[in-house]
C-alpha cells in the first residue's frame, strides 16, 4: 500500500482504520473464543486511532516526515500478527514517519 499523498488522504486512511476496528469489534460480539485474540489490544488501539483522527481533523496534528513512529506502534509491533488490517496501520505510520508519497 502506498503512502498517503496529502493530509486529506492520510485522514481518510486513519478514518478507515477506525472503521476497521469497529468492524472487527462487531464481528467478535458473538464469538468469545475469537475475541480473546483481539482483546489485549483492541480498546487501546481504538482510543489511539480515534485520538489521531481527531487531532488531524481539528488541525492539531503535528505533521508528517519527522522520523518518529505514531503512538500506536509499540502496541502494533506487539500484536502485529493478530491485526487483520496491519498493512493499513503500516501505511499510516510510514506516511507519518517519512512524509507524503511524492
Amino acid at each position: 500500500m502506498k503512502k498517503a499523498k496529502d493530509l486529506n488522504e492520510l485522514i481518510d486512511l486513519v478514518h478507515e482504520a477506525v472503521y476497521e476496528v469497529d468492524e472487527l469489534r462487531a464481528c467478535l460480539e458473538h464469538d468469545d473464543e475469537e475475541a480473546s485474540i483481539y482483546t489485549p489490544f483492541m480498546d487501546d488501539l481504538d482510543k489511539m486511532l480515534r485520538a489521531l483522527h481527531e487531532s488531524m481533523a481539528s488541525g492539531q496534528y503535528d505533521g508528517v516526515g519527522k522520523g518518529e513512529d505514531l503512538d500506536f506502534m509499540p502496541l502494533f509491533k506487539k500484536h502485529e500478527r493478530s491485526i487483520p488490517f496491519r498493512e493499513l496501520l503500516r501505511t499510516i505510520n510510514a506516511t507519518h514517519r517519512e512524509g507524503y508519497e511524492a
